[in-house]
């Protein structure tokens, strides 16, 4: 999983100096952080359609969209997927109450 996380954050870095004319990703970056955060949560809404649906290929579907639009997201911030993975496995085997409970959410 870490190849494909790990090609496509290169291609996402390359995309910050391509043509916003050439480019969906440049244009992305072209439009700003707001732009980028709109696209997240239009994937999210339809990520969530997609399971109320119960349709697995949908699902499938607008998960990646998710994940991309969020790794564009990361990208512009100037992080990497691994980061978001470092912190995966910093958690795992942590109870999400222990884990909530030491960032002091209820």
């Amino acid at each position: 999983m870490n190849d494909i996380l790990t090609q496509l954050a290169a291609v996402l870095e390359e995309r910050k100096c391509a043509d916003p004319e050439s480019s969906y990703v440049a244009k992305l970056y072209a439009k700003g952080l707001d732009a980028i955060l709109k696209k997240i949560g239009e994937e999210a809404t339809e990520t969530v359609m997609a399971a109320k649906d119960g349709d697995s290929d949908k699902i499938i579907y607008e998960v990646a969209d998710l994940w991309f639009h969020t790794l564009v997201l990361l990208a512009q911030q100037g992080l990497k997927p691994q980061d978001v993975l470092n912190e995966l496995a910093r958690r795992f085997g942590v109870s999400g109450v222990e884990e909530k409970a030491s960032r002091g959410v209820k």
